[in-house]
């Protein structure tokens, strides 16, 4: 039903996948004129022009997933996304604000130097140019349907990779198909990034817990394959969700040894881990230090204090 597009992106995951399908496409890709440009050959090659596409799906709120949106809606594409992807991608300056905002203090806090916290929450600035804002016009929640190419796809809302994900599952030749966005990669397994409290002042979503939770429920909808936001399809869905999820739990109990060797900083476990790193990959190395941290909490093996504005973790 759908064809993948390989988009490229400055990104270091590399290449994004767009699927175009009648008249629609999900996830077009980050603003550049070279993602464009490869849209725009993939239309032509299907005889469309960018005023033929009717509508752009969004998976997440991630600006090589919606960067050229705008432009199509433009053209007159109406853009669906979930509700929090929608107010993201509405002014996505002032989301990057305040994300900023929020985690030059929390970094402190994990145990960073306040000039390494203020480099590494800067960095995204190079994101804006990716993904010009676009306001969206239906909101998707789990249980909808969009019609694509006079097709039925049901929508589900899934967790772990960014705020208002979704995926969109179909029947195709007999087999369950389900658009995952990043929420399943085949060969890499998806970041779980750190995600600010959606309401200024509101509780900082715990997201690696949640996105186990989410996985595990996914491996019980009976998919036969996933089309992912980056690389191959996955041909066994069950198969490589659990490989993700072992993975997971093999970390986290890394986290769990490192705790266990006394009072631990989030910044501590992060080296334990991955040695020194750049501060291009803190975001991403915090990100998964915390997220362990959040599931061992979770499940009562370790508990969290704060000594002197840093969090400091201990085995219970």
């Amino acid at each position: 039903m759908f064809t993948r597009v390989s988009i490229p992106t400055p990104f270091q995951v590399g290449p994004v996948n767009a699927y175009v399908a009648g008249r629609t496409i999900v996830d077009p890709g980050p603003d550049s004129e070279e993602a464009w440009s490869r849209l725009i050959e993939a239309l032509e090659a299907r005889e469309l022009a960018p005023a033929d596409i009717e509508q752009i799906v969004v998976t997440h709120p991630h600006p090589d997933h919606f960067g050229l949106a705008k432009r199509f809606a433009s053209e007159g594409a109406r853009i669906l996304a979930s509700p929090p992807a929608a107010r993201i991608m509405a002014d996505f300056g002032a989301q990057l604000d305040a994300e900023q905002s929020y985690f030059v203090d929390f970094f402190e806090r994990c145990g960073t130097s306040a000039e390494t916290a203020a480099t590494v929450t800067q960095l995204p600035e190079a994101f804006l140019a990716y993904a010009q804002s676009v306001d969206t016009d239906r909101e998707l929640t789990a249980g909808d349907t969009v019609t694509v190419d006079d097709r039925a796809l049901t929508v589900d809302s899934v967790e772990g990779h960014a705020a208002g994900e979704l995926i969109f599952t179909y029947e195709d030749a007999g087999r369950r198909v389900a658009l995952v966005g990043d929420n399943v990669l085949g060969d890499i397994t998806p970041n779980p990034f750190l995600q600010a409290p959606p309401e200024r002042g509101g509780e900082r979503p715990r997201v690696l817990p949640a996105f186990n939770d989410s996985l595990r429920w996914l491996r019980e909808q009976g998919h036969d394959r996933f089309l992912t936001g980056h690389r191959e399809p996955v041909e066994s869905p069950r198969e490589r969700i659990d490989a993700i999820l072992d993975e997971h739990d093999q970390r986290t109990e890394e986290v769990a040894d490192i705790v266990a060797g006394g009072a631990t900083t989030p910044v501590d476990v992060m080296t334990a881990l991955f040695g020194d790193l750049p501060a291009t990959e803190y975001f991403a190395g915090l990100s998964e230090a915390v997220g362990h941290l959040d599931v061992l909490e979770a499940d009562g093996r370790v508990e969290q204090r704060e000594t002197g504005g840093v969090l400091v973790y201990e085995s219970r």
